[in-house]
C-alpha cells in the first residue's frame, strides 16, 4: 500500500472513562478527516504505544478525581510527550494527575453556559470570544498544575479552558463534541490538525481503497462466504467485497417470507442484476412458517428464526467447497460495545459471533471489513460503492423480520397483510416528505378483530397499528406527531387496498416506558 495514502498512519486516541458522548468524540473527529479509536481508559501501555497516536483526548465521566483514584489517565500519556486534550472529567484528572486540585463545585452546570476567552491559545484562537458551550459537571478544577494557565471561564467557573501551551496539554470543562457547543467543532479541529499535525487523510475514497487492499491480503485466493440480509451493513460488505474479490465472493440470501414487499427481489435485481454479485437465494418461507406454526411467545419466535437461518446457512455453505471465510457486517460501535479491538489475525468463528449463533464445527476464519467503521461512515462508503441511496439510508429493520412485529403467532396469512400495510405506510410517508424526518416507521399486525363497515356490509377484521418515533441513539425516543391528514390517507388506504383489515391505530408512546419494536 505504499503508492496509495494509508488513511490509517496519522491518528488520534480518544482514551474513556464511562462518558455518554465519547462515541460521538470519535465520531466527530473522523468526519474532520483524521482516523481515531477509542480505548478504554485502563487500556495497557503496550497498547498505546502500538497504536502510536499523534494526539490524546480524555473523555468525561460520572466518576470524581478526589474519590476514584483508580480512574485515571495511564502513565504513558505523559511520558509520551503528545498533545492531550481533556474534555470535561478528562480535564479534571488531566489536572489531578500533573498536580493541581479539583473539588465538588458550589455552583454545578448543567446546559447551555457562556465561556469568555480570557487569553490567546492554539486551541480557542483570540482572546475576548463568547464561546456558547454545553456544561455538564458537578465538580471543577480549583487550582492549576504548574505551566497551565486560564484560557477561558465562565461566571460560576473560573476554569473552563485551560492549556500549557508548551507541552500541548489543554483541558476544556465544557463538552467540544455536541452541538450545543457552536465552536466546538473548530476547537477539536484546531487540536486534531493545528497541534497534533494531523492530514485530513480519512475520507471515502482512502478509506475504500485502504479496505480493498487489506480484504485482498488477507483473503489471498480463498473463497468468501456473506450471509447478505439486505440491511446496510451486509450490503455494503457485499459491494465492497465485491470490488475487492470478485468472484470470489458468494452471498448467502436467505428469504425467510418475513421480508417487506418486494424485498427479496429488490436485493437480486440491486446486487446480482446490477452489480454482477453471486448471490445464492433461499427460498425458505414454507420452512419457517412451518417452524413457527403455533408459537407465541417473542423471545422463542426470535429463537427459531435465528436458529434457522443458521441451520440454512450451514447447509448452503457446505455446497461451496472451497470457502475459507465468513464475512459479517461488524461496526466499530460493535467492537467497542464489547471491549475489542483490531489485532490484523483471523479468528475461527464461534457461536456468539453470529446473531444465530453459527455452529463451533463450522471452522470460517472471520473477516469483518467495516469493523473501524462508524454507522454513518458505512453510509458514506456504501453511496461511493454505488449502492442506492434508499437502501442505504433506510430505516433499521429487525433481524428477526416481519415475525417481531406480528403479535403472537406467525402465519402466511398474517405476513402478506402486515407486508402490504407497511408498505403503504411507507409509500405514504416518502410522498409527503417525512421518511428522512423519522428515526424509524413501521406497520404491526395485531392478531384481534374490530368490528368495521365495509360497503354496506359488516366486516370482522383485524387491526394493524403503525409506529413512528425520533430519536438520536435508540435508547431513548418520541413517537412522531405525524399530520392528521397524512395518518387520516394512511389509515384509508390501507383498510381499502389490504383485504383483512377493519381498523388503524397509531402508536403514540415514548420509549420508555415503552420499547420502539412491539416485540
Amino acid at each position: 500500500m505504499n503508492h496509495k495514502t494509508d488513511p490509517h498512519q496519522q491518528k488520534i486516541l480518544i482514551l474513556d472513562f464511562g462518558a455518554q458522548y465519547t462515541q460521538l468524540i470519535g465520531r466527530c473527529i473522523r468526519e474532520l478527516g483524521v482516523y481515531c479509536e477509542i480505548y478504554p481508559y485502563d487500556v495497557a501501555a503496550e497498547r498505546i504505544a502500538e497504536f502510536a497516536p499523534r494526539g490524546i483526548v480524555l473523555s468525561g465521566s460520572h466518576a470524581s478525581t478526589y474519590e476514584d483514584h483508580a480512574t485515571k489517565a495511564p502513565e504513558i500519556v505523559f511520558e509520551s510527550e503528545l498533545p492531550v486534550l481533556g474534555i470535561c472529567y478528562g480535564m479534571q484528572t488531566l489536572v489531578s494527575q500533573l498536580g493541581g486540585s479539583v473539588e465538588h463545585a458550589d455552583h454545578q452546570e448543567y446546559g447551555q453556559a457562556t465561556v469568555s476567552t480570557t487569553a490567546e491559545s492554539r486551541l480557542t484562537g483570540e482572546s475576548g470570544k463568547a464561546l456558547d458551550v454545553w456544561m455538564s459537571h458537578g465538580d471543577q478544577v480549583c487550582a492549576l498544575p504548574d505551566g497551565f494557565k486560564v484560557i477561558g471561564e465562565t461566571s460560576t467557573c473560573p476554569y473552563a479552558i485551560i492549556a500549557d501551551e508548551q507541552r500541548k496539554y489543554y483541558g476544556v470543562q465544557f463538552h467540544p463534541e455536541v452541538t450545543h457547543t457552536v465552536e466546538g467543532r473548530q476547537m477539536l479541529s484546531s487540536f486534531v490538525h493545528e497541534i497534533c499535525g494531523c492530514g485530513n487523510d480519512w475520507v471515502a475514497t482512502n478509506i475504500i481503497e485502504n479496505l480493498i487492499d487489506s480484504a485482498r491480503l488477507q483473503v489471498g485466493d480463498d473463497h468468501v462466504l456473506l450471509g447478505l440480509s439486505g440491511g446496510v451493513d451486509s450490503s455494503v460488505v457485499a459491494a465492497l467485497l465485491h470490488r475487492a474479490i470478485g468472484d470470489q465472493l458468494t452471498c448467502i440470501f436467505v428469504d425467510t417470507g418475513l421480508l417487506r414487499l418486494n424485498e427479496g427481489d429488490q436485493v437480486m435485481e440491486t446486487f446480482a442484476k446490477h452489480m454482477g454479485v453471486k448471490v445464492i437465494r433461499v427460498d425458505a418461507a414454507d420452512e419457517y412458517f412451518s417452524h413457527l406454526k403455533g408459537i407465541s411467545d417473542p423471545e422463542q419466535k426470535r429463537k427459531i428464526i435465528g436458529n434457522l437461518f443458521v441451520k440454512i446457512f450451514e447447509r448452503e455453505s457446505r455446497k461451496i467447497a472451497n470457502a475459507r471465510w465468513l464475512a459479517q457486517g461488524t461496526i466499530y460501535p460493535d467492537v467497542i460495545e464489547s471491549a475489542g479491538n483490531k489485532h490484523g489475525k483471523a479468528k475461527v468463528i464461534k457461536s456468539h459471533h453470529n446473531v444465530g449463533g453459527l455452529p463451533d464445527d463450522m471452522e470460517l476464519n472471520l473477516l469483518e471489513p467495516l469493523r473501524d467503521l462508524f454507522k454513518d461512515e458505512v453510509r458514506t462508503i456504501g453511496l461511493e460503492l454505488g449502492l442506492p441511496a434508499n437502501m442505504i439510508f433506510r430505516h433499521p429493520f429487525p433481524g428477526p423480520g416481519l415475525g417481531v412485529r406480528i403479535l403472537g403467532e406467525v402465519k402466511r396469512e398474517f405476513a402478506d397483510i402486515l407486508r402490504l400495510a407497511d408498505a403503504i405506510y411507507l409509500e405514504e410517508l416518502y410522498a409527503n416528505g417525512l421518511y428522512d424526518e423519522i428515526s424509524q416507521a413501521f406497520a404491526v399486525f395485531l392478531p384481534v378483530k374490530s368490528v368495521g363497515v365495509v360497503g354496506d356490509n359488516r366486516a370482522y377484521d383485524y387491526v394493524i397499528a403503525l409506529r413512528a418515533v425520533e430519536t438520536v441513539d435508540f435508547m431513548t425516543a418520541n413517537w412522531k406527531h405525524m399530520p392528521y391528514e397524512v395518518l387520516g390517507t394512511i389509515s384509508n388506504r390501507i383498510i381499502n387496498e389490504v383485504r383483512g383489515i377493519s381498523r388503524v391505530t397509531y402508536d403514540i408512546s415514548g420509549k420508555p416506558p415503552a420499547t420502539i419494536e412491539w416485540e
